[in-house]
């Protein structure tokens, strides 16, 4: 993977290198490409616009009409007077005009695994203090204000910043802004908040999200929530990082562009119109607004919604201060700890975490129910990491394993149905993987009470719909997830078809595939669902997710 990107990289570096040589640069400007306009017939930037069945058998499986092959862009032999200088993609920064270095106020992270001390001392999630550090001119130690994010407990982890697009305040609360603005969309009626609402657990709540004239996508609005931990975005991973994901609604035509000129030449001129935007992009990047600067501020914005701190993540705590104070080495968790954590909130009328038991604690009728819900979130828990082999995807701090997997769903009789193609359709050339044909991004389970409907399409509408369709294998199809599969079924079935007596086959060109059933129970189902409540988590500090709540001085 490595040498592939380097040799294209080169290849890159040396075009750019000849291009230049044949034209006069402009003194203020970098070399950028025009990209093509759309017709009717063309598939929306970002998606993809390549037929991926390279066979006629995989076609006639897949029943996926063949999509036009998208023109690689142009570079221009010479600059429009639309598009002059300065350019809307890149500007080199202008240090007079960047805020200067002192009162600068850069955003940390602080984790309770790597920093516990300083963690357990601040008291909320946004934290104002001060630092020393070396004056990068001067060479004095100068004191400066920070801002100190306490990331909630069950993160052990603190989000990735790319060294390239560290935080401040400053470009938190442009990135705000711009995530907000329907500037960014070409007739000022869409923006990033429309389909990623704060109010809606930062998705749109619909199975698919409608954009600019009214234009209904083909996913499922994922959250924004946790994002920073993703190691793709989108629900096909065509995106490398929130700058890069931040990039591509701007220029879909489902989403946010009319179609018209230069989807992101436009929505940059839109932006230079706005006075108050002008002056944040000038002390936050030296620079008028671009479009690698808008992208790095929303991203910068993104970083900071995060949630944690659910009743499951409390009881893992509680769970390791009993074990911790009695002097054990059982790191197990007992019905004890989720009783305490319940009671805990009860007590501190803490209606986030109460809520999605549908527990009132100013009802005391409601605290007796608090035994009985102990005991089935812990069943639930162990029927996520046991029978219902739920952790075998959603593992880790985030419960997700990044990867992608086919489940069956959007398949119609094992056949793929439209918009359906998956993380097979947004590999690079020379990386498609079949076996990633139909497959796409396990989500994280925080927050699934804000996030309904479910599946990247939206298919199944509550939690109870979503355990049904695991308990019965999800969908059959020639590429279904291995993990999705019993094996052992469709290996006896190999060794003697005639006599075979498990579970229904289906065969896909004599491939035999059988959906791995659960059995759960209906008790069991009840159970696994309350753990999944257990997960729901804090909502996103107001400073992040109410539209007009700024830091002071902003």
């Amino acid at each position: 993977m490595r040498l592939g990107y380097t040799l294209i990289s080169t290849g890159l570096c040396l075009a750019v290198f000849v291009a230049a040589c044949s034209r006069t640069p402009s003194p203020t400007s970098l070399a950028k490409a025009e990209s093509p306009k759309p017709t009717k017939t063309s598939a929306p930037p970002h998606t993809d616009a390549i037929n991926p069945l390279a066979k006629p058998t995989f076609a006639e499986v897949l029943k996926v009409p063949p999509q036009e092959v998208a023109k690689p862009a142009q570079a221009e032999p010479v600059q429009s007077a639309e598009s002059a200088s300065p350019d809307p993609d890149v500007l080199l920064p202008d240090e007079s005009l960047i805020e200067p270095f002192e009162q600068q106020v850069p955003i940390y992270f602080v984790n309770r695994t790597q920093q516990l001390e300083e963690w357990n001392k601040l008291p909320q999630f946004w934290n104002e203090a001060t630092e020393k550090v070396t004056h990068p001119k001067t060479g004095q130690l100068i004191e400066r204000k920070v801002v100190k994010i306490k990331v909630p407990l069950g993160l052990t982890q603190s989000p990735p910043v790319p060294s390239e697009n560290p935080i401040t305040v400053s470009k938190f609360v442009l990135g705000k802004k711009l995530y907000f603005s329907r500037l960014l969309s070409s007739d000022n009626s869409v923006s990033c908040s429309t389909c990623h609402h704060p109010n809606k657990g930062f998705t749109d709540q619909e199975p698919v999200s409608t954009g600019i004239f009214g234009n209904k996508g083909s996913f499922s609005a994922p959250t924004v929530m946790n994002s920073a931990y993703n190691l793709l975005q989108f629900w096909d991973g065509r995106a490398v990082s929130l700058e890069d994901q931040a990039q591509g609604p701007v220029q879909n035509p489902l989403e946010m562009w009319d179609g018209k000129g230069n989807a992101w030449h436009e929505a940059v001129k839109r932006l230079r119109q706005n006075s108050e935007l002008v002056q944040l992009f000038q002390r936050v990047f030296g620079t008028l607004p671009t479009r690698d600067a808008t992208a790095k501020a929303i991203a910068s914005y993104e970083r900071l919604v995060l949630i944690g701190n659910s009743i499951h993540d409390r009881a893992e705590l509680a769970m390791r201060e009993r074990v911790e104070a009695a002097g054990l080495a059982d790191f197990t968790l007992q019905v004890q700890d989720y009783e305490r954590v319940l009671k805990e909130a009860f007590a501190r009328k803490d209606k986030h975490a109460l809520s999605p038991f549908h527990l009132d604690p100013e009802n005391a009728k409601d605290l007796e129910k608090i035994p009985e819900l102990a005991k089935s979130i812990l069943n639930g828990r162990n029927l996520f990491f046991g029978k219902a082999r739920c952790n075998q995807c959603h593992a880790g701090d985030n419960f997700t394993d990044h990867q992608f997997h086919n489940l069956g769903v959007g398949f119609s009789d094992g056949k793929l149905t439209k918009n359906n193609i998956g993380r097979f359709g947004a590999q690079m050339l020379g990386h498609k993987d079949p076996q990633l044909v139909g497959a796409f991004k396990t989500p994280t389970l925080r927050g699934l009470l804000s996030t309904a409907p479910y599946m990247h399409d939206g298919s199944e509408k509550t939690l109870e719909d979503v355990i049904n369709f695991y308990d019965r294998g999800g969908q059959a199809n020639p590429w279904l997830d291995p993990k999705m599969r019993d094996v052992q079924a469709e290996q006896a079935y190999l060794r003697d078809p005639k006599n075979y007596k498990g579970p229904e086959v289906k065969l896909f060109d004599g491939k035999p595939i059988v959906p791995l059933r659960l059995n759960l129970t209906d008790q069991e189902k009840k159970d696994l669902v309350n753990f999944l409540r257990a997960l729901q988590s804090d909502p996103p500090d107001p400073i992040v997710a109410d539209p007009a709540k700024f830091p002071p001085g902003y």
